[in-house]
């Protein structure tokens, strides 16, 4: 791990900053430019400790972009850590909430809601392919039962997500799915 200088911090922030805004799909498509910059150019990382850092946070639970806080920790500690975190989180998340507040603020525009309407088949849409690719190579069909009584459960009552993702927990660990 290298000493945290201010110049290189502030110049990852920066950086992390504009990747934010051109991560379309997640941070771990702009990993090509984090490692021109943190490799080639900056000299904070080698390629083994880049490879390492992406292998280990894809690893770890969480969210796919704690890769970016592992490199920024490699690079320069707990300083580089917060710099690359925050900078490629900051945009994205403010956006994000702008636009929210904006949306709920006109939520009785006709616009907003003919958006909210065209983006729920959408998001159902992803949310069934993303379903159908995690279980189409799995065999048998004990999973598809307990996907369609926890989407069933999930249209028809007010039964917490928490409990149905444990009873999927569950019925794994016990073999049944």
């Amino acid at each position: 791990m290298n000493p945290a200088v201010p110049a290189d911090l502030l110049a990852l922030f920066g950086h992390f900053l504009l990747l934010s805004l051109l991560s379309i799909g997640g941070a771990i498509t702009v990993a090509p430019d984090m490692h021109r910059v943190m490799v080639d150019q900056m000299g904070l990382l080698t390629d083994a400790q880049f490879n390492a850092s992406i292998a280990i946070a894809q690893a770890s639970p969480g969210p796919n972009v704690l890769f970016v806080a592992v490199m920024g920790y490699q690079a320069a500690g707990l300083a580089g850590a917060a710099a690359t975190l925050f900078g490629i989180m900051l945009p994205s998340t403010t956006l994000a909430l702008a636009a929210a507040r904006w949306a709920h603020v006109r939520r009785e525009w006709r616009g907003v809601q003919a958006f909210k309407a065209g983006m729920a088949p959408i998001i159902v849409g992803l949310t069934f392919a993303t379903g159908w690719i995690l279980s189409v190579k799995v065999p048998g069909w004990s999973h598809l039962l307990l996907t369609i009584g926890a989407a069933l459960l999930v249209w028809r009552t007010r039964v917490h997500l928490l409990w149905l993702v444990a009873t999927g927990a569950l019925c794994g660990a016990l073999g049944w799915v």
